[in-house]
């Protein structure tokens, strides 16, 4: 191989690789072209195959470079401004969901509570021979008033004293003992009382049965 593009820092041309097909013929095969030696040799020379060429040892200690120091060298801040509008969106939609599948659960929770009791038996009230029935205290006469007191008028049972109740009506409702034994509950108040789930509108009433759920504004009870 001529001297002049043996060196890894030669540029040689076509016409030297030409002039080495021409004045070797039985060395190369006959389908050699010039333009197919000069690949030929590029390669030898980016591979450090070339033999004025060796190959660079790697740099010993801290200065190799690791893929856990590539990590290093990334800007986190340039990551975190890539923003996946998408992603975002639906984790937006997900977290509304959760939060309202928590509320929901939050109101029914006194609801489930009292059922639970009432099956249980916790909490439940002492019947003596003067107590008809029992509604979070004691029903003494064939009648009582529910809803909220105020100062110039008197209930039964004031549910305001449970905690906030201002949608509940000052008289939200009745409840009666027949002659037959048998306990209703009628609505004057101006929002609907919930009888086991089923609305009792304003105007109406509804027999209560051993361990019915009354539901007033979000308020739970069992009769």
């Amino acid at each position: 191989m001529p001297e002049a593009f043996t060196t890894s820092s030669s540029q040689p041309k076509l016409e030297v690789f030409q002039e080495m097909l021409s004045k070797h013929p039985s060395v190369f095969y006959p389908s050699r072209t010039p333009k197919s030696l000069l690949v030929h040799w590029q390669l030898l020379k980016q591979y450090y195959l070339l033999e004025d060429q060796s190959v660079q040892p790697l740099p010993k200690g801290n200065q190799v470079l690791n893929f856990s120091d590539a990590e290093q060298l990334v800007d986190d801040a340039k990551l975190k401004e890539s923003r996946d509008e998408v992603l975002e969106h639906e984790l937006m939609i997900s977290d509304r969901h959760q939060k309202k599948e928590i509320r929901q659960l939050e109101q029914e929770l006194p609801r489930w509570q009292v059922l639970v009791d009432s099956i249980t038996g916790m909490n439940s009230p002492d019947f003596d021979n003067q107590t008809l029935a029992a509604l979070r205290g004691r029903m003494g006469s064939r009648e009582i008033t529910l809803g909220r007191a105020t100062k110039d008028k008197q209930i039964d049972v004031d549910l305001s004293l449970e905690g906030p109740a201002w949608k509940i009506s000052r008289k939200q409702g009745i409840i009666k003992l027949k002659n037959n034994g048998d306990f209703f509950i009628a609505n004057e108040g101006r929002r609907p009382i919930y009888i086991d789930g089923r609305p009792v509108l304003s105007g109406y009433k509804w027999k209560l049965n051993n361990n019915s759920v009354v539901e007033v504004c979000g308020w739970f009870w069992t009769t």
